[in-house]
């Protein structure tokens, strides 16, 4: 019995286990606003347009101040969604703007007047990681592979500052591209407002839909549990309820009908065997002294039907049978189940339990119902 416990809470962690794998492989919580770039990527791709700054390409005399050829879907794909705001990194208007990280930050620190919270803000490293999932990279977005501190977020407000604080020709164009990807972003998600709320509610129902999952997996697994059929049990002295609770169970496995030889069968007994199922039928032998009254029979049938009371005085041991088939042999009487040490053993052998039943039904032929 414990090893088919063993066994069930076994199976319980591998299928745990590989429901997480699968929800790991799809994603639970869609980003909206990467939805949102990825189509827009593709409109500004499919039209062949490659952005207003492809036509900015300097040539060889302009310098450091050159401007990196930006495509307006990659400069869509850098804005993200921060605490409710649309947001640029540091590291990534860094990459537009033509400069180290270090010196936009530096600049934009020196002015600190000009960025206030709602401006410019630094991410906590939950929002960086999650930041960093969605974006589906492992690079910490310094272009070193990390990075030592958590990134500054740039609101549309604080890229505009920047292009003061810059002062540079080429920081008001860059500027300019960027503000537009805001805005068009903006019309983006007003326009698909209606395609957001219904992304949201199937993540709901996916979520709903996987709670009402494993809730089935833990009750499955309950039941399996619970009804895992003991080989060999033994109670000690004083386990009395220890008893009770495995003879309930027993009986409670029953489907149809569930059969006891007890020789000193009484009222007591009848407590354990009323737990039986609705519909499953009871019929009792023992022996013709024993203390059970055809009152207390009469009893037990008024509130759990059917109950048979037949005599008999050839067994010694006490007998368990469910449904014809699964049988059990108890060392002690139920009524005095876990008073003193007694152990329950199942019978395995199919003709051993079919000749006991053959048994009483030679001698109901001749034996006393009650």
């Amino acid at each position: 019995m414990r090893v088919l416990r063993v066994l069930v809470k076994a199976i319980r962690l591998i299928a745990k286990a590989a429901l997480r794998l699968i929800r790991a492989r799809k994603p639970t919580s869609p980003n909206h606003l990467e939805l949102g770039r990825t189509l827009k990527a593709q409109d500004v791709t499919s039209s062949g347009g490659k952005g207003d700054m492809a036509d900015e390409k300097t040539g060889s005399g302009e310098g450091r101040d050159a401007i990196i050829p930006v495509v307006d879907a990659r400069t869509r794909s850098m804005i993200h969604t921060v605490r409710g705001r649309q947001v640029m990194l540091d590291s990534d208007l860094a990459e537009l703007y033509g400069v180290e990280t270090k010196a936009l930050n530096r600049a934009a620190s020196r002015n600190s007047a000009r960025f206030p919270e709602d401006f410019r803000f630094k991410l906590g490293h939950d929002e960086f990681e999650s930041l960093r999932c969605q974006i589906g990279t492992s690079n910490n977005g310094d272009g070193r592979g990390g990075r030592r501190y958590m990134p500054y977020a740039y609101t549309e407000q604080g890229v505009s500052m920047l292009s003061a604080v810059l002062r540079s020709e080429a920081a008001v164009r860059v500027s300019v591209q960027i503000m537009r990807a805001f805005v068009e972003m903006r019309h983006f998600i007003a326009d698909n407002a209606h395609m957001f709320e219904r992304a949201r509610d199937v993540e709901r129902r996916q979520i709903e839909y996987q709670q009402k999952t494993d809730e089935r997996f833990e009750r499955v697994f309950d039941y399996m549990e619970s009804h895992v059929a003991p080989r060999q049990k033994v109670f000690f002295e004083g386990q009395v309820w220890d008893a009770f609770e495995l003879l309930v169970s027993l009986v409670q496995r029953a489907k149809k009908s569930v059969l006891l030889i007890d020789g000193y069968t009484d009222a007591g007994t009848l407590n354990i065997l009323a737990k039986k199922n609705e519909g499953v039928s009871v019929t009792v032998w023992t022996r013709p002294k024993a203390k059970l009254t055809a009152k207390d029979v009469e009893t037990f049938n008024t509130q759990y039907p059917t109950l048979t009371v037949l005599r008999i005085d050839a067994f010694h041991d006490r007998l368990i049978i469910l449904d014809g088939a699964e049988a059990y042999l108890v060392g002690a009487s139920l009524k005095d189940a876990g008073k003193k040490a007694f152990g329950i053993t199942r019978i395995e052998d199919a003709e051993t339990v079919q000749a006991i039943l053959a048994r009483l039904g030679r001698a109901g032929e001749d034996g006393m119902q009650e």
